[in-house]
């Protein structure tokens, strides 16, 4: 019976790779189509679709269970509607994994981590996929200021930079704001930055280099992260130098009408916050771990609002399974704990837990209705937030279960051990 739930999970997973990647040749190519051969074009993807569908068949009934895994279970069809049931219990930490063809290094998933411990004496990077309003700055911070390591970060207060150079050469360990700077673009995105990070990378150490890619991030309850971007938006941010770059260019003022005239929405109400149809805050998280090249990226004409959606939750939902690490803002102890035991590093200092925010001082004075409008504009955030509560505790039991000293690590966070070879003589 287990083999068979497996086998099933598996086939899964593959056959929405298939409708993913179906999805993605339609818009690439639709871009590139006139309308003279429109004719033409539908009857080459009407093919190609063909050709993709009697391929799971064939694969399902001819290849062998390690390859395939198809049980004679009913299966789901490759279309849209498979990405629906591609839901927690569908998929497995070690079979959400990102695209290959998105990155030219190799890209390590969660279990790989496990087997496969992080190097910083060889070509391994941890790349920070910053996310607005998560307490990713806070985090960015302990990843420069906080690790202890054999050759700390060089920080300099005045750039706001720090030089994190491996041990024995001058290559970086870490992308990320406070290390390499927003060489993708401002808080960018799954998809900007695994089209970017490895020729930035190349770019600025003078030569390609075959890397493995480790990502980080942090997500946060989703109608307080809103409600935090409302208050900062309100207060005069505006993200405005944000390049939204997806399918080779960068999106168009059609695309991504602004909310507001002038330089700033400063003074912005919730009501007007809430009514913008083009606000990015709306499901931030669900779009910015997202490929958005498998909808059109932010052309919303491709495909339907409710089959959008379900793309970007379920990529998003894959792509954080593949995470080496990502982590929650309200359970910044356990956050702590499961990057430390991933990958053997231990931070200085403990991570704070704040329980008193702007934002939750915003929710009580929200009405009900108010409050459900939150949500509403939110939905897809709030699936993913609980799927990825389920994911961290999963992971954080795995490695607790492994802990022979857990109670005592877990008490003594941020506590490092005594070393007498860094007493100075």
């Amino acid at each position: 019976m287990a083999k068979k739930q497996l086998n099933n999970v598996e086939v899964q997973v593959f056959e929405s790779e298939l409708a993913s990647l179906a999805v993605r040749e339609t818009v690439l190519l639709e871009n590139k189509m006139d309308l003279r051969s429109k004719s033409r074009y539908r009857t080459i993807v009407l093919a190609c679709f063909l050709l993709a569908v009697s391929s799971i068949i064939y694969l399902g009934y001819f290849c062998s269970d390690q390859v395939c895994a198809l049980s004679t279970a009913s299966r789901p069809t490759a279309d849209l509607s498979t990405w629906a049931a591609l839901n927690l219990p569908s998929i497995g930490d070690n079979l959400g994994r990102p695209l290959e063809s998105a990155l030219k290094g190799q890209s390590l998933s969660y279990d790989e981590v496990q087997n496969e411990t992080f190097d910083m004496n060889a070509h391994d990077v941890m790349v920070f996929l910053h996310i607005q309003k998560t307490g990713g700055t806070s985090f960015g911070k302990h990843l420069v200021r906080d690790l202890d390591l054999k050759r700390p970060c060089t920080c300099h207060r005045k750039r706001k930079r720090c030089y994190c150079f491996r041990p024995n050469s001058t290559e970086n360990w870490l992308f990320s704001r406070y290390s390499t700077g927003w060489k993708c673009g401002l808080h960018a995105d799954w998809t900007e930055l695994t089209n970017c990070v490895d020729a930035e990378l190349d770019k600025n150490e003078g030569g390609a280099v075959k890397r493995r890619y480790f990502y980080l991030t942090l997500l946060r309850d989703p109608v307080s992260r809103y409600l935090s971007e409302f208050r900062h938006v309100q207060r005069g941010a505006t993200w405005r130098n944000s390049r939204h770059w997806c399918g080779g260019r960068e999106a168009t003022e059609e695309e991504l009408p602004h909310c507001y005239s002038g330089d700033t929405w400063q003074g912005v109400d919730l009501s007007q916050f809430l009514a913008c149809p083009h606000n990015l805050a709306s499901n931030r998280q669900t779009r910015m771990l997202a490929d958005l090249a498998l909808v059109g990226c932010y052309n919303r004409t491709y495909l339907s609002h409710e089959q959008r959606d379900t793309v970007l939750l379920s990529s998003a939902k894959r792509n954080l399974a593949a995470m080496a690490f990502f982590g929650l803002t309200e359970y910044q102890k356990i956050s702590q704990y499961v990057f430390e035991e991933t990958f053997n590093l231990r931070f200085a200092v403990p991570f704070e837990q704040h329980n008193s925010t702007v934002s939750g001082a915003t929710m009580t004075e929200l009405s009900e209705q108010q409050l459900e409008l939150v949500k509403r504009a939110n939905n897809l955030d709030i699936e993913l937030y609980n799927f990825a509560k389920e994911l961290m505790y999963r992971r954080f039991e795995r490695l607790k279960n492994k802990d022979s000293r857990f109670q005592e690590r877990f008490q003594h966070l941020g506590e490092l051990p005594f070393n007498w070879d860094k007493l100075e003589e």
